[in-house]
Order: C-alpha cells, then sequence, then structure tokens
C-alpha cells in the first residue's frame, strides 16, 4: 500500500464516527485543521487497538523494523517518536504523512505537545491494563484518551478559556463512556472491560455475562446504569454550546447530539449491547443536534 493510500485509508473512517469530524459548514482552514488532527488520533487509536492497514506500510513509516510490526508498544514509542519531530522546528519533520499533514495546523494553530501525547498515553496504557476497579479510575483514563481531543478542537478555533475546558472534558469523557458502551463486546474479544469493576460487582454481573450473545436483565441493568453517568455528564458539558457562537457553535451541537442519539440508540436496544453496537440513524443525530442548538439560543 503506497504512503498516501495508507493515509487516505485512515481518514476515511472519520465517516463511521459517532459525530460529524469536519462537517462542510466550518471553514475551510478549520476542516483542514480538524482533519489533520483526526488523522493523528485515529491513527493512534489503530495502533493500539491492532487495526492498523495490512502491508505494514505505517511500521515502515516509523522506522519499525518488520519483524517488530506488530509490536504495539514499540509501533507506539515509534509513532511518539515521530510526534515530537512535529514539535520540532530545528529537525528534518516527521516521517509518516499523517504527522507531516499536522505539522502546518500545530503552527498555526499554536497547539502544545500535550493533548497529542496523552493520545498516545491512553493507547499505550491499553496495552498494560485491561480493567478498571473504579469509576475514577475509568474517568482517569477518559482524561487521557477523550479530553485531549476537545481540548485540540477549542485551539484550533481558538476558544480555549477554562471554564470551557471543563465543559469539554464532561462532554469528551461522555462520548468515551457511550464508545465504551456500544463496544463492550468488541472490546472483550480484545480482553479490555471497560466497566469498572465496582460496577460489575454491584449488578452481580461477571465478565462471562458480557460473553453472551445477549444481555440478561442484569448486564442491561448495568449498562443503563453507566448510559445515566454518560448522560449526566452531557447535560453538565452542554452549556459549552451556548458559550460560544456560529459555526462553531453548530459542530459542538453535533458532537453532543452525537452523544444523545448514541445513547437513544442504547436504549431502544433495551440496553443490550452484546450483540453489536448500537448506532444512531442520522435524522436521529439531527434531531439531537438540533434539540441541543435549541437549547444554547434559550440560555445564551
Amino acid at each position: 500500500m503506497r504512503d498516501q493510500d495508507t493515509s487516505h485509508a485512515t481518514l476515511g473512517k472519520a465517516a463511521d464516527e459517532n459525530f460529524p469530524v469536519a462537517p462542510f459548514f466550518l471553514p475551510r482552514a478549520w476542516r483542514d485543521d480538524l482533519m489533520a488532527v483526526y488523522g493523528f488520533a485515529r491513527l493512534v487509536d489503530d495502533i493500539g487497538d491492532g487495526d492498523l492497514a495490512p502491508g505494514g506500510a505505517d511500521a515502515r513509516l516509523l522506522g519499525v523494523a518488520p519483524e517488530r510490526a506488530g509490536d504495539r508498544l514499540a509501533l507506539l514509542d515509534a509513532f511518539e517518536t515521530d510526534l515530537r519531530r512535529v514539535f520540532d522546528p530545528a529537525g528534518d519533520g516527521p516521517h509518516h504523512p499523517l504527522l507531516r499533514a499536522l505539522v502546518p495546523t500545530v503552527e498555526r494553530c499554536g497547539l502544545p505537545p500535550e493533548p497529542f501525547l496523552g493520545l498516545i498515553a491512553a493507547n499505550r496504557q491499553d496495552q498494560l491494563v485491561s480493567r478498571y476497579e473504579t469509576y475514577d479510575d475509568l474517568l482517569a483514563y477518559c482524561e487521557l484518551s477523550a479530553n485531549p481531543v476537545g481540548r485540540l478542537v477549542l485551539g484550533i478555533t481558538g476558544t480555549a478559556t477554562p471554564e470551557r475546558i471543563r465543559r469539554s472534558d464532561e462532554i469528551c469523557t461522555a462520548l468515551q463512556i457511550v464508545e465504551h458502551l456500544q463496544d463492550v463486546a468488541e472490546d472483550l474479544a480484545r480482553d479490555r472491560v471497560y466497566l469498572p469493576a465496582e460496577d460489575l460487582k454491584r449488578f452481580h454481573v461477571t465478565v462471562d455475562d458480557l460473553a453472551a450473545p445477549t444481555a440478561g436483565a442484569s448486564v442491561r441493568a448495568l449498562i443503563a446504569f453507566e448510559a445515566g453517568r454518560a448522560r449526566d455528564l452531557l447535560d453538565s458539558g452542554v452549556p459549552l454550546v451556548g458559550s460560544v457562537r456560529g459555526r462553531l457553535r453548530l459542530l459542538l451541537a453535533g458532537f453532543a447530539g452525537g452523544g444523545y442519539a448514541a445513547l437513544d440508540a442504547i436504549a431502544a436496544a433495551g440496553f443490550d449491547v452484546l450483540p453489536g453496537p448500537p448506532k444512531a440513524a442520522k435524522p436521529s443525530l439531527i434531531r439531537r443536534a438540533g434539540a441541543v442548538l435549541l437549547t444554547a439560543r434559550k440560555e445564551g
């Protein structure tokens, strides 16, 4: 696979996300910057999940020897090394095309390395930690795996403030939890369980219960409980939408609306997420985003 084909395959996954990544109504510069950040985030997740395109092109671009192309920690280390080249103006620049595409965005928007390093750290943690004992442990993981994305969006649009960052973190953590709920079966196939162990115990759910073809009453109750937590986080974070104006408000409403629509889909499935991820239909996402916008107008 050619280098350019590798990048296109990664960026093409944007259409499958729960929320619009870089919708048409945004200014071209924002769309380009958001897609550059998405390319980074998608690639680091694909490395962490073992979902890289076949053929070893990404490993080769990152300088990882062919015999180590399946070593996720080695790939993540090499990816971090290449990321640091993005922030080194005196160097020869990053080697991977998706990181080369990130350079203009970082320079134009003055983005710091910390959010990018957080996303790499989250995927490194995925290789070492497969269970989370408490909800607080899960929130700490989301601080690495999800919250940097919202902070980068605020950085790209020049709208970051401490209050907006706090609200953004709540929305991003909610979206991460929703994704975990949708992907319980898929994550378990990778020997990962993101549902807190203390909650499994509370609802008398075992890992074997999560491996069943369909969810029993206890699993459904557990999923409903975690979905309620995600909904509360979304509700708390949604004032972020009303704090901004114009097309950015539309974008953030799309993010939040995507989370609500996904939660609606989980509820419509009777909280049985085991047969496969409940996905929201596009009309549901549009309705939910519209409702978020209406609330933002009333509060603004």
